[in-house]
C-alpha cells in the first residue's frame, strides 16, 4: 500500500467510527429493537425476543450503503 492508499483508508476507518459513535449517542432516541414487527416472547424467567423489522431495516440499510461504496 502507497501513502494515499493509507490516507484514504484511515480517514474512511475514523468516519465509519464517528458515526458509530453518534448513533451509539442517539441510540435511545432511535427505536431500533422497539419497532412494531420485533417479537418479545415469554413469561417469568424465559424470554425470547426476535427482532424481525430491526433486521429488516438494518439489512436494506447496509445493502444500500454497501452499492454506494461497491460501484466506484
Amino acid at each position: 500500500m502507497n501513502m494515499v492508499e493509507t490516507g484514504k483508508f484511515l480517514v474512511t476507518a475514523g468516519t465509519v467510527i464517528v458515526i458509530i459513535g453518534v448513533l451509539a449517542m442517539l441510540s435511545d432516541k432511535i427505536p431500533l429493537g422497539r419497532l412494531p414487527g420485533d417479537f418479545h416472547l415469554g413469561s417469568g424467567r424465559f424470554r425470547v425476543y426476535i427482532p424481525v423489522a430491526t433486521m429488516v431495516l438494518l439489512s436494506v440499510a447496509l445493502t444500500i450503503v454497501f452499492n454506494f461504496f461497491a460501484r466506484k
